[in-house]
C-alpha cells in the first residue's frame, strides 16, 4: 500500500466555514437568462431556522421576489433572474446572521431583510452590513428587533434622538408594537426607572367612575393592545411583577391631569381620540429625565362632531420644536399582514375617491356670483319707476 507523502500538508481540523454564494448562469428554454445562487450555511440547526417551519420563510421569500429556491439539509439553491435571485441570497444571508445572534426568523423579518435589500442592494460584504441594515432595539427576552422598513427605521431613530415623539399612521404599521418595546429596551437599560402607559377611553367618555372593578380592572379592555405588546418583549411573570410594584403604571387619560412623571418613559396609544385640552395637559405631564411617545392614526377619530382631535393640533404645533420628532406612516409601511396592507390601502383609496367626488360636488354647486346689492338696488329702483304710473 502506498504510504502518504509526509511533506504533504494535511488540512487543517476545525469548525466548518461558511461557504461563499456561487453563482451560475444558463438560459430557459425560452433563450431567457437564469441565475442560480447557491448558498451553503455552516449549522444545520440555524439554517432550519432561516428556511422557516416546512420551508414557510423560503415560500414567503419565493412569493416576494419572484425566484424558486430549492433547500437540501445546509444548502440552498435559488433560481431566477440574476438581480432578484442574487437579492434573495442577501436576504438568506442576512437572517442567517441575525439567527447567529439568536434572533427569532419570522415571516415579519423576512418581510424586513427584504426591505433593507430594496433600499440598498449590497449588504454583503458583512463590514458594510452595520451602515446599511435598519435600526433594532434589544430586549431580554427579544434579542434585537430590527425594523422592517425604512418608515419603522426613522421611527426607532426618532425614538432615540428625541425625548418626545409624534407618530401618526394606519393601523398595523407598528407604532405602538415598537414604542413599547422601546419602553422595555430604556426599562432595563436603567435609563428610566418606570413606565406609564395611557389610552383615551373614548368609548366610556372617560367616565370610569360606573364601571366595576379597581382601576386596572376599569381599563384593562382599553390597554389590551398594549399588555399584548408588553408580553412580547418582556416575561408574563415579569409583567405582572412590574404591575404590581409600579414599574409599569396603567393610568388612563382623564387622570393625568396634576401629575409630574419624572424618569419614566410615557406612552399615550389612539391620541387621535384625546382632545386638544386633554392633549395639552398630557404634554404638560413631561417631567425631567423622561421620555414621551404619542400614536394614533388620524383616520380613525372617535370624537363627537366638533370636536378637535388633540394629536392632529400636536403634530401641527410642534412641527419644527427642539427635541420632537415626527413619524409618520402611510398604507404601504403596514407589517402585520400582507393582506391588513392590501384591506388598509383599499379603504384608503375608497376615502381617498369620496374626498375627491365631495370637492367636485362642492366646486359644482358654488352659484354663480351675484351683483353687488347696491347695483341690484339701483336696478329695482328704475324698474319701479318704470312701472309707477304717470
Amino acid at each position: 500500500m502506498a504510504q502518504a507523502d509526509s511533506t504533504t500538508p494535511r488540512p487543517e481540523r476545525g469548525p466548518r466555514r461558511e461557504v461563499a454564494p456561487t453563482r451560475v448562469e444558463s438560459l430557459t428554454r425560452d433563450g431567457l437568462p437564469v441565475t442560480e445562487v447557491l448558498l451553503s450555511f455552516d449549522d444545520n440547526r440555524l439554517a432550519s431556522l432561516v428556511f422557516g417551519h416546512y420551508d414557510q420563510n423560503l415560500a414567503h421569500l419565493e412569493r416576494r421576489l419572484g425566484v424558486v429556491i430549492s433547500p437540501n439539509g445546509n444548502h440552498a439553491t435559488i433560481k431566477g433572474p440574476r438581480e432578484t435571485a442574487e437579492q434573495a441570497g442577501r436576504v438568506l444571508k442576512t437572517l442567517y446572521t441575525r439567527a447567529k445572534a439568536g434572533a427569532s426568523v419570522t415571516l415579519g423579518e423576512v418581510d424586513g431583510a427584504i426591505e433593507e435589500s430594496n433600499i440598498q442592494r449590497s449588504l454583503f460584504p458583512a463590514a458594510d452590513a452595520g451602515k446599511a441594515s435598519f435600526d433594532a432595539i434589544v430586549t431580554r427576552k427579544r434579542g434585537p428587533v430590527r425594523a422592517r422598513n425604512a418608515a419603522q427605521d426613522a421611527y426607532l431613530r426618532q425614538l432615540k434622538r428625541n425625548e418626545l415623539v409624534l407618530a401618526e399612521g394606519p393601523a398595523g404599521t407598528g407604532k405602538t408594537w415598537l414604542a413599547v418595546g422601546h419602553a422595555v429596551s430604556l426599562i432595563e437599560q436603567g435609563v428610566v426607572e418606570r413606565m406609564v402607559l395611557s389610552r383615551p377611553a373614548v368609548e366610556a367618555g372617560e367616565r370610569l367612575g360606573f364601571l366595576p372593578g379597581d382601576m386596572r380592572e376599569k381599563v384593562d379592555p382599553y390597554l389590551r393592545p398594549i399588555y399584548d405588546a408588553l408580553n412580547d418583549f418582556m416575561e408574563a411573570r415579569h409583567v405582572e411583577r412590574a404591575l404590581q410594584t409600579g414599574m409599569i403604571e396603567i393610568a388612563p387619560l382623564a387622570f393625568m391631569r396634576g401629575r409630574t412623571l419624572t424618569n419614566a418613559v410615557v406612552l399615550l396609544d389612539e391620541a387621535q381620540n384625546a382632545t386638544s385640552v386633554q392633549m395639552k395637559m398630557f404634554l404638560t405631564r413631561l417631567g425631567e429625565g423622561s421620555r414621551m411617545i404619542i400614536t394614533g392614526d388620524p383616520s380613525q377619530i372617535d370624537l363627537p362632531p366638533g370636536q378637535r382631535s388633540g394629536l392632529i393640533e400636536a403634530v401641527k404645533l410642534l412641527s419644527g420644536v427642539e427635541g420632537v420628532g415626527h413619524a409618520k406612516f402611510e398604507e404601504g409601511d403596514v407589517v402585520r399582514h400582507d393582506l391588513v396592507r392590501r384591506i388598509v390601502m383599499a379603504y384608503e383609496s375608497a376615502s381617498r375617491r369620496e374626498r375627491e367626488e365631495r370637492e367636485e360636488r362642492m366646486r359644482a354647486a358654488v352659484p354663480e356670483p351675484h351683483l353687488p346689492i347696491e347695483s341690484d338696488t339701483e336696478g329695482l329702483k328704475r324698474t319701479l319707476s318704470r312701472e309707477r304710473p304717470r
